[in-house]
């Protein structure tokens, strides 16, 4: 029988908190147990070092390790020494363990999460690694790397009032509750919606829990910030492949991220931000851009579009049929894999993007910005300082003219650097480029107007007064030279390489 998820007994979880807390169940604490080996083994979801290390311990936290991540039972009275006020007995009736002789075992996974200056406990069910058994339909996941990308990205200016939309066990609207007056949660899964009550109340937070699919539980109900990690993974509606809640809504190809990216601005307040992750299909002598473009033309909404990845079908097949927990070779995996070959086939599919989607209501009657952009290398961690300061940037580009962009006195931001390249022996470089080290790490090809440009883009002199002195220079065109000039520094605040010297 499928253990129900872990009742919210406020009086148990009290002690529940301070028995994880004073044995050192925090990410810091079991980092330091484990090791940099085997933490980065069980990352892979490879269990043994983490065993190995575990077991040879005396540490009560090494127990709770075993128990409750690892999936092995732990002796009763090993238990109890981890969990001295709550006990095993507490720990039972607020449905985490259950006796297995003179041992106990884990009912779901419960483990440490951290960001920034934020410790939390994120409770869920058991994965592959625990059970070694593949992933029931109705499997409510943990903390998984969509997850944490999603929380990377995530924009956090303060807010009335934020929705995690599909919040399977809780784990964005822990980060909202840092910076959100109001947190809503929903999801069509009341199995999750089970583990994010639990897991609310574990951290001492308050949501708003509503039951139902997508965007119905909060309809007529307006946010200034919604994130989700919907159910995007383009699943075959065929017997071979089993539907798990967590990540297929039963919709044909992309039409999910499609149907959230058109209906989502309804519920932004105006400036509201929505940053949602998707896949995307894109046909034979199409591009990722004009699908995406499709999707976004009826909206209204400002885009900030970053595709991450690209894969073919197979490559896409290899992957979700590996994530319920089948593995190659099988009859199961193979039988997913032509499905899905079948699928992508069936709608001649050539290649299918993963990204992430930044939307924002416009506060004043203007035209949307669109900006979308291949990024597929490392990016600074985390991503939301970035994003915020991107959109802030495409907005204040959104409605300002060329006049008022070049009568800014730029700055360089810190982390921008200039490279030249050169051939031996020669005295001028071949190429300059202007390189970010944060943000989204762009670099950009440099021409000698714009080379001096940002030469003095110190805060002092506006871009306007810059550009007229190296065009005398260069005995540049003054018109053509304001066009280059104002075309380079679209793109270059855009991206957050010159800001204004006020923010």
């Amino acid at each position: 029988m499928t253990p129900s998820p872990p009742r919210a007994e406020e009086a148990l979880l009290a002690r529940l908190r301070a028995d994880l807390t004073s044995c050192g169940f925090t990410v810091s604490g079991v980092t330091a147990l484990l090791g940099p080996m085997a933490a980065g083994a069980l990352e892979r979801d490879q269990a043994l070092p983490a065993q190995r290390v575990t077991v040879a311990s005396q540490e009560p936290v090494a127990a709770l390790v075993r128990l409750f991540t690892l999936g092995d039972p732990v002796d009763a009275t090993e238990v109890a020494a981890a969990l001295p006020t709550l006990g095993v007995a507490g720990a039972s009736a607020l449905g985490l363990v259950a006796p297995e002789g003179d041992a106990v075992v884990a009912l779901c996974d419960l483990r440490p999460y951290a960001a920034g200056d934020e410790d939390w406990w994120v409770a869920s069910d058991l994965g592959e690694l625990a059970t070694g058994e593949p992933l029931r339909p109705d499997h409510v996941l943990g903390i998984g790397g969509a997850s944490t990308t999603l929380a990377s990205w995530t924009p956090r200016p303060q807010v009335a009032r934020a929705l995690d939309l599909g919040t399977g066990c809780g784990v964005q609207a822990l980060h909202l509750g840092a910076h959100a007056e109001t947190v809503v949660v929903t999801d069509l899964s009341e199995r999750a919606l089970g583990y994010a009550r639990f897991n609310a109340a574990l951290n001492g937070l308050s949501w708003q829990v509503r039951s139902g699919s997508m965007l119905d539980p909060v309809a007529g109900d307006r946010f200034d910030l919604v994130v989700s990690n919907p159910p995007f993974v383009i699943t075959p509606r065929s017997g071979a492949v089993p539907l798990f809640e967590y990540r297929d809504a039963g919709a044909s190809g992309d039409d999910v991220v499609r149907d959230l990216v058109r209906s989502v601005g309804a519920h932004l307040e105006p400036g509201g931000v929505a940053q949602i992750l998707g896949n995307w299909e894109v046909p034979p002598g199409g591009t990722w851009t004009d699908r995406v473009q499709e999707w976004l033309e009826p909206t209204g909404l400002d885009a900030w579009v970053v595709q991450r990845e690209v894969q073919d079908p197979a490559e896409y097949a290899e992957t979700w049929a590996r994530d319920g927990g089948h593995h190659p070779g099988t009859a199961d995996f193979n039988a997913m894999y032509g499905a899905w070959l079948d699928d992508f086939a069936a709608r001649d599919v050539e290649v299918i993007g993963f990204g992430v989607l930044t939307l924002q209501r416009p506060r004043t009657d203007r035209p949307p910005f669109r900006d979308l952009l291949d990024v597929p290398g490392p990016v600074e961690q985390p991503m939301g300082p970035a994003v915020l300061r991107g959109l802030e940037a495409r907005t204040w580009l959104a409605e300002h003219d060329d006049d008022a962009l070049l009568d800014v006195a730029w700055r360089r931001a810190e982390d921008v650097t200039e490279e030249r390249h050169s051939v031996p022996g020669e005295d001028d470089p071949r190429v300059i480029l202007l390189r970010q080290g944060g943000g989204l790490r762009r670099h950009v090809v440099l021409s000698t107007l714009t080379a001096g440009l940002v030469s003095v883009c110190d805060g002092e002199l506006t871009a306007r007064a810059a550009t007229a002195a190296i065009a005398g220079l260069l005995g540049l065109e003054e018109d053509a030279a304001r066009e280059e000039a104002t075309g380079f520094l679209r793109r270059v605040v855009a991206d957050g390489m010159l800001v204004r010297e006020d923010r």
